[in-house]
């Protein structure tokens, strides 16, 4: 997931300095491009035709471009308000401890545990097509600012849980 962290810290640095580059990432063009980008990685995850590191590293940078672009340029949100810093700073910390610490560490996990995890991942208790379904509605739901990090994290878990598994494999 290093280029979703890699944008979210630029929007992060974006995000609190006057550049012109914030006019350009709130254009429609970005929210169709994310959106996008978001969906090709739907149905590649869907399909299995991307593997599982390229579609929820591209799938987590399109929706995280559709929601500032989205956002942004909403009433309710003040020109510097401190979720468009916030929100991508915990994304990509989240994202590096997730990736660092959780994910390739099926050496350290018990045979029973590992069996149990495989047989969860077989049986597709929850797919990650449809966890990025859902963080894609979550992002048009802003009434409840704090639901897209969330599901983002639910997400990066379910990555973690994703990459122990295909260890074993």
């Amino acid at each position: 997931m290093l280029v979703f962290i890699s944008l979210s810290l630029a929007l992060c640095y974006i995000a609190q300095t006057p550049s012109s580059l914030l006019v350009i990432l709130t254009s429609p063009v970005f929210i169709y491009a994310g959106l996008t980008i978001a969906l090709v990685s739907i149905v590649g995850a869907f399909f299995k035709k991307l593997p599982d590191k390229i579609s929820y590293d591209a799938f987590s940078s399109g929706t995280l471009l559709l929601w500032f672009a989205y956002w942004k340029p909403m009433p309710f949100f003040s020109a510097d308000s401190p979720v468009f810093f916030f929100f991508p700073l915990y994304l990509a910390l989240m994202s590096a401890f997730i990736t660092l610490f959780l994910s390739n560490q099926s050496h350290k996990i018990d045979k029973e545990s590992l069996d149990y995890m495989q047989y969860l991942d077989k049986e597709r208790i929850m797919p990650a097509w449809s966890l990025m379904l859902c963080v894609l509605a979550s992002v048009e739901v802003t009434q409840h600012y704090q639901l897209y990090p969330v599901m983002m994290t639910l997400l990066m878990l379910r990555f973690a849980f994703s990459n122990c598994v295909a260890d074993v494999k």
